[in-house]
């Protein structure tokens, strides 16, 4: 008697015995627009839904997507949102909360490796271009710091505080600690404005002269401080607030120098033969 075999059991993970994907249409409309437009071509919940078929590409991915924008409010914040968090969308699940959370980190290494490899960094144009993709959207004020050398070659960028400029919440004595840790000779300064508006406020104007301060008492130059907001950005060089500040240290370090030690003084810090 020949012995019957049960047939497997069918799992989640189970391919489905149609050989048509119901959902090829959709995503192959999605990648066709993707590549004749890049992102602009994609609503924020289609980006993340062509993301979501990369993990599951026989899952129809469209509502767990439009249900991760309705979440968290936006793509940006969908991408920033723990393995956790995303967990809890319906339709995410570990595999595909994994694979955003290494899109994110990965396009982090990406720009921050684009502005280590610069050989010099010493316009706000430039900084902007490197930091604004990591930096718009934010919530919440993140205070970055670009650590330089002697030829303006980026050694570090580094966030180092989180919050708002007006609580204090960025301390000059860490900033140039971490200076002189990473053996810096230049430093510029970046912080986001989550309103959009890059207006500098008194505390940013302050908070600025503090930092300028300090970093000059090590011999240490401050080139820039750039806020950034939604697609523009202010350079404090650029509007001559950097130079003004600078003056300001040396008329008060210098006060009763004479004008020989000043020069010498000057060309330490700034560079060049004082001759």
């Amino acid at each position: 008697m020949k012995s019957r075999m049960n047939p497997p059991k069918k799992t989640e993970d189970t391919p489905s015995v149609s050989t048509a994907n119901p959902n090829a249409g959709h995503r192959q409309r999605l990648r066709e627009r993707f590549l004749k437009a890049g992102l602009d071509g994609l609503n924020d919940y289609e980006v993340v839904d062509l993301l979501l078929t990369l993990g599951t590409p026989r899952r129809d991915c469209k509502q767990a997507a439009k249900e991760a924008i309705k979440h968290f409010g936006s793509l940006r914040a969908v991408l920033e949102a723990s393995p956790a968090e995303l967990s809890s969308i319906k339709g995410i699940g570990e595999v595909n909360s994994m694979a955003l959370t290494l899109i994110r980190e990965v396009s982090r290494r990406y720009l921050k490796d684009g502005i280590m490899e610069k050989p010099v960094c010493n316009t706000a144009q430039q900084v902007f271009d490197y930091l604004y993709c990591a930096m718009r959207g934010l919530k919440k004020e993140v205070f970055k710091v670009i650590y330089l050398d002697s030829q303006h070659r980026v050694l570090e960028v580094a966030d180092l505080f989180s919050g708002t400029v007006a609580s204090g919440c960025v301390i000059p004595r860490e900033v140039i600690g971490a200076a002189i840790s990473q053996n810096a000779s230049a430093l510029i300064f970046v912080h986001n404005h989550p309103s959009g508006k890059t207006e500098p406020s008194q505390a940013d104007k302050d908070l600025t002269r503090e930092l300028v301060y300090a970093a000059m008492v090590m011999k240490i130059r401050a080139l820039d401080h750039i806020i950034i907001g939604d697609n523009c950005y202010f350079s404090f060089a650029a509007a001559g607030l950097m130079g003004e500040y600078e003056t300001g240290f040396l008329n008060l370090k210098l006060k009763h120098v004479s004008e020989a030690k000043r020069h010498i003084y000057r060309a330490e810090l700034f560079g060049g033969n004082p001759e």
